[in-house]
């Protein structure tokens, strides 16, 4: 990832994307996120859809997150 001002970004970036996804992730997990030298430039609003994403196909999210009410 290169210097430290690179990797504590990507940390920030990654843990300000899972924050709003914690409370629907089952205790007992210990995740482990390594982020790529891409993540630098990705817009915020992609790293949370990938991440939510990845969550989602590994059948960690106790339920679906919509913007809309049903």
């Amino acid at each position: 990832m290169g210097k430290a001002v690179h990797r504590n970004r990507a940390k920030r970036l990654l843990r300000e994307s899972i924050r709003p996804l914690l409370s629907q992730l089952p205790s007992g997990w210990d995740l482990i996120l390594i982020a790529r030298a891409p993540v630098l430039q990705a817009p915020f609003q992609e790293i949370q859809t990938a991440l939510q994403g990845l969550l989602r196909r590994a059948g960690l999210l106790k339920h679906e997150t919509s913007d809309h009410v049903r």
